[in-house]
């Protein structure tokens, strides 16, 4: 049998398709004006009836009417091999074709459909393993979900296929750091200099907006003004290390794409000199990977994904490392199941936001939204001000800055 959902996503053709059924003849009413659209032509229909074929698969060949062709064939049979039933008429356990099936869907399909059919493929087909030969890290189509699938093999990974998996790791590395770095580097450099405030600022100096709202009750009606008391500024740029970030990122198996993003922005940040940068690692046992911040790559294969959860234990260690609280972000990323003591956990999140450190928890880091997380535990931190959210890798940079300038964080209205 067809999984027809699947299919539908990952079709041949991203724009609109079908959604009536194949047979549709008919002229349709346009329900805005009132007029009858014209009845589709037959190459239409026929085209309709091509990608129903192509969604469906080979038993729709029957009550649709229509025989593939050509290149549609070679198409639907990659298609078949992941989403058509039985199993066993799909890619099997052979290394060189699943090659060779990588190469047919990057010939027939568009980037963004070809990484969904491969984390498919690996899903449905159980064809982990196999990342760990060279012919087939160098056939994928590298993404933030391979790198975290990759991660996850860990040491079985063999001697001859880890610098190959290096290179793929270190592509998708690269590709993010384009994306991200330069964004994340002018939003908290505005940050920073905007938290540095004076209290007697040149006139370029002056932040009018914070002035003005310091002011308030001096207002003079009869004038229409403020009389400005106290006048506050931004600061003067210093080379001086201005705000300590701790990254405290579990590496369960559920954040494999967290991992990914944090690392890459941990080592924007660590690049940084106004900025002191601690990146952490945990599940039931921490490991502080900074020293290797000069090289996300280098901290992601410090990294092991998988095991329990221990985030008590994770922040009594980033605890043990804040000498400037007031000056200082922790910012733990993780689904919130927590393997260690509960009660301890957050009476340490109370600690550290009572000490003056700028607490933020984030479900997840990564373009899929929130994972399955513990809501009682996201509602225990959000009573202690410490509200629990997902965050895109597009919006981090504006929570960073929220909380660098100690204002209320921006949190998704999907949250």
């Amino acid at each position: 049998m067809t999984d027809t959902s699947t299919r539908t996503d990952t079709g041949p053709d991203t724009d609109t398709g079908p959604d009536t059924g194949p047979d549709t003849d008919t002229a349709d009413t346009d329900t805005t004006s009132g007029t009858t659209a014209p009845a589709p032509t037959a190459e239409e229909r026929e085209e309709r009836l091509r990608r129903w074929r192509l969604v469906l698969g080979d038993p729709a060949e029957e009550g649709t009417g229509f025989q593939l062709a050509d290149r549609d064939v070679e198409m639907d049979r990659t298609l078949a091999a992941v989403y058509d039933e039985p199993r066993s008429a799909g890619l099997g356990g052979s290394a060189p074709r699943v090659a060779r099936w990588l190469g047919d869907i990057r010939t027939y399909f568009p980037s963004s459909v070809v990484r969904v059919m491969q984390r498919d493929a690996i899903q449905r087909l159980g064809l982990t393993s196999l990342l760990a030969e060279p012919e087939m890290l160098e056939a994928v189509e590298a993404d933030v979900h391979l790198v975290g699938t990759l991660l996850s093999l860990g040491r079985a990974i063999p001697e001859s296929s880890k610098e190959t998996a290096r290179a793929v790791v270190r592509k998708v590395v690269e590709q993010l750091e384009k994306q991200l770095a330069s964004r994340t580097r002018t939003t908290l450099n505005g940050a920073l200099d905007r938290s540095a405030r004076i209290q007697r600022p040149r006139h370029q100096d002056i932040d009018w907006d914070r002035t003005i709202r310091a002011n308030l009750k001096n207002y003079l009606p009869e004038y229409g003004t403020v009389v400005p008391e106290r006048l506050i500024g931004y600061g003067r740029a210093s080379r001086s290390v201005k705000k300590d970030v701790i990254l405290c990122i579990d590496q369960s198996g559920s954040m494999a794409a967290s991992v990914v993003y944090a690392s890459v922005f941990g080592a924007v940040l660590a690049s940084m000199r106004s900025i002191s940068t601690r990146l952490v690692v945990f599940d039931t046992k921490v490991a502080d990977l900074t020293d290797a911040l000069d090289d996300p790559v280098d901290v992601l294969f410090g990294t092991q994904l998988g095991g329990g959860t221990d985030i008590n234990g994770a922040l009594a260690y980033c605890q043990s490392k804040i000498s400037r609280p007031n000056e200082t972000v922790v910012v733990l990323i993780s689904d919130l199941y927590e393997g260690g003591i509960r009660n301890e956990m957050l009476r340490r999140v109370a600690a550290m936001k009572s000490a003056g450190v700028q607490f933020v928890t984030l479900l997840a880091l990564s373009d899929e939204g929130a994972p399955a997380y513990d809501r009682e535990h996201a509602a225990a931190l959000a009573e202690l001000g410490a509200p629990a959210f997902a965050c895109t890798p597009d919006h981090f940079p504006e929570v960073m800055a929220a909380a660098i300038e100690r204002r209320p964080l921006p949190i998704p209205a999907a949250n």
